[in-house]
């Protein structure tokens, strides 16, 4: 299986882009992909604040960090692309990390 970091926006819509961020793992794992959507994991009750900069760059920042072990990053655009999102589109590009962007609705 590849290993793919997904992203999709979170901030603003929080709930709608939460429920997004579901469908952007399942679809990840319907093409046979083993993802990790780090602003869903990071961004649970008790773990990071992302309405605090310095928390919300943390967890940016670690879900980079999976980019040595990942063989994919892939970004979900249906709603846009947020400012974190960009963020990590930069930082693959830069670092030639393989990329794609995709679509699901």
């Amino acid at each position: 299986m590849k290993k793919v970091i997904l992203e999709s926006p979170y901030a603003g819509f929080v709930e709608r882009n939460i429920r997004y961020a579901r469908l952007c793992v399942r679809d990840s794992l319907m093409r046979g992909e083993c993802p990790i959507a780090s602003h869903l994991l990071y961004t649970q009750e008790g773990i990071l604040n992302d309405e605090i900069e310095s928390e919300r760059i943390q967890g940016i920042n670690a879900g980079l960090e999976w980019k040595k072990v990942a063989d994919l990053q892939v970004f979900y655009i249906d709603y846009g692309t947020s400012k974190g999102m960009q963020y990590g589109m930069d930082y693959a590009k830069e670092h030639n990390i393989p990329f794609e962007i995709r679509k699901i609705l």
